[in-house]
């Protein structure tokens, strides 16, 4: 498993608000939840997050719901995973161990060095707007019908 579910909601979540990027209304939490296939109270603390990081932008009210600027959206993915899971999420060590280091490496550090290196280089070089055109256009999907 690559990213945790609370990363994933939040990758799901911020491509589909993106995706609505051109619409005239805010998305709500429950058409967000619908389309991703994602745990209503569960999605709404991670958009709790992603708004107080400035990575998704809400309004309140009646008119209200979740929505993104061209600034947002070009924004790296790695900015998501990393206010989700942390700026220490892509040097972890590969078998949890608290200290691993090149110094005193654990039997998988050397692989899973390389691996992380290649997964951040991945999410450095695509937007959350880069994703939600994938959506628009169909190439890709977030759910499956």
């Amino acid at each position: 498993m690559l990213f945790s579910k609370t990363c994933e909601y939040g990758i799901r979540a911020a491509v589909y608000i993106a995706s609505q990027h051109d619409k005239d209304y805010k998305i709500g939490i429950t058409e967000i939840c619908e389309k991703i296939e994602a745990p209503r109270h569960f999605t709404a603390k991670i958009l709790q997050i992603l708004t107080r990081e400035g990575l998704v932008s809400s309004q309140k009210g009646v008119n209200g719901g979740f929505f993104m600027d061209e600034e947002q959206m070009n924004r790296p993915l790695i900015a998501l995973v990393e206010a989700v899971e942390g700026t220490e999420a892509l040097s972890r060590c590969g078998l949890g161990l608290r200290a691993c280091s090149e110094k005193e490496p654990c039997p998988l550090h050397n692989k899973y060095k390389a691996i992380r290196t290649n997964i951040a280089s991945m999410l450095t070089g695509i937007t959350i707007g880069d994703m939600a055109k994938k959506l628009q256009k169909g190439s890709s999907f977030l759910k499956i019908a």
